[in-house]
């Protein structure tokens, strides 16, 4: 799927993770790509964020301290506010409990890490309507 340079420009993408390596790889591919990139270290960073900047997709680390993903997916989908903004958990698990209980919290979708770019931006165009669009 190859996309034009300007198809994400000016989304806004925010990834909430405690590993500053994760932010800045995935902050650099999302830019390269046009994206205005949101970062947070763990959830009650990202949820002050989020109700200020209101994102349009946001990918959220499962293992993180304080407030881990599920429960931050869980606190950003009761928000009336956010519940259709698309959320996509991370892990460096593959497990299937592990899918099984982001669905429950009302992920759309799991990622591995180490994720490519490609999986980055699929995510990005499955979720977020309007990129489609383009």
């Amino acid at each position: 799927m190859n996309v034009s340079a300007n198809g994400l420009a000016g989304l806004k993408v925010m990834v909430i993770d405690d590993s500053k390596t994760i932010r800045r790889t995935a902050e650099t591919l999302l830019k390269k790509e046009g994206c205005d990139v949101l970062t947070a270290v763990d959830g009650f960073e990202a949820l002050a964020k989020i109700s200020d900047q209101k994102p349009a997709i946001i990918f959220v680390d499962i293992m993180m301290p304080r407030l881990d993903g599920y429960q931050t997916c869980a606190l950003i989908k009761n928000n009336p506010l956010f519940r259709a903004t698309p959320v996509i958990m991370l892990s460096s698990k593959d497990g299937l409990f592990d899918k099984a209980r982001g669905r429950i919290v009302g992920a759309e979708q799991y990622l591995t890490k180490p994720f490519t770019r490609d999986e980055l931006l699929g995510a990005i165009h499955r979720h977020v309507s309007t990129v489609s669009n383009h």
